[in-house]
């Protein structure tokens, strides 16, 4: 059996965080540069990666490329450039994600509400695996793949947010096949699921309709539901009596890299919680019933 890949010093590692340019993202960049790794970011939004690249540039090695984890060419182009630039990637971080955009009723949401999302937080992965991971195993180097999750749906279902929990839960299954897969076949590279906690998080997620292709657009009419912001969110938590405090990304980007050198697979905070919720799922399907879901 091979000895288990050693991410203790990650000075001079190349990095390539997708969903990079903002938020949860580029708290992982800017963890990762704070270790001396070469980062590269890899977003849809153009204007906003090349001002946050000029902004972190002067705390390292930090590029910036346009991609479209939903295009697989786009992702192969982002792989091409990386290995051209630096010659290997050593951490690679499925990170963008989107949301739905239909909410509301699962039956009234549209096959372009499931495309979209699918595409971006599923596919998205799933291209990020098939562009990077054979190149980064035949390179021999110990690796890391950090696919981004969510404890709606990765760990309990969110019937008001049935297709982005579904996406998620499909990125927490496809996650430890390919970390079973990766051991199994003796490569250098382990995989990890991470859940995005700590906290609530004021992302681009609750603005991600801004970057919805035109052609996957919502087709049908209906009565317009209520705008859910973040800062409607948060006090509507804060009514219900529970913690609203805002996690800070950075702090959630350096918890993150901390995890990584320790060899965690499940990368999160609260995960006593997380494993109550999972322990009532399991205690419902052993007994043949309706699993919980978060009570938000």
């Amino acid at each position: 059996m091979s000895p288990e890949p050693d991410f203790n010093d990650l000075h001079g590692r190349v990095a390539v965080v997708t969903g990079g340019a903002f938020g949860v993202g580029r708290g992982l960049v800017e963890a990762l540069l704070e270790e001396g790794a070469r980062v590269v970011i890899a977003d849809i939004e153009e204007p906003v990666m090349n001002a946050t690249v000029e902004e972190l540039s002067p705390r390292g090695d930090v590029i910036g490329i346009r991609t479209d984890v939903s295009d697989p060419a786009s992702v192969v182009a982002l792989a091409d450039a990386v290995f051209e630039r630096h010659g290997a990637c050593h951490l690679l971080f499925n990170n963008a994600g989107v949301t739905s955009g239909g909410g509301g009723l699962p039956w009234e949401q549209e096959p372009n509400d499931w495309t979209w999302c699918f595409g971006v937080n599923v596919f998205g992965v799933a291209n990020g695996v098939l562009a990077f991971v054979p190149r980064m195993i035949e390179s021999g180097e110990p690796g890391i793949i950090v696919n981004t999750s969510s404890g709606d749906g990765g760990i309990a279902p969110v019937p008001y947010a049935s297709v982005y929990a579904s996406s998620k839960a499909a990125v927490s299954c496809f996650s430890e096949a390919l970390a079973h897969q990766l051991i199994d076949n003796g490569t250098q590279l382990r995989a990890a699921v991470f859940y995005p906690s700590g906290g609530l998080l004021d992302t681009g997620l609750w603005t991600a309709q801004r970057n919805r292709p035109a052609h996957l657009a919502r087709t049908k009419d209906r009565e317009p539901g209520p705008v859910i912001t973040f800062e409607g969110f948060r006090a509507r938590i804060a009514e219900m009596g529970r913690n609203a405090d805002v996690m800070d990304v950075n702090v959630l980007g350096r918890f993150v890299v901390d995890q990584i050198k320790k060899g965690r697979f499940v990368i999160g905070y609260d995960l006593a919680e997380a494993g109550q919720l999972l322990h009532g799922r399991a205690d419902a399907i052993g007994k043949g019933e309706l699993p919980p879901h978060h009570n938000l």
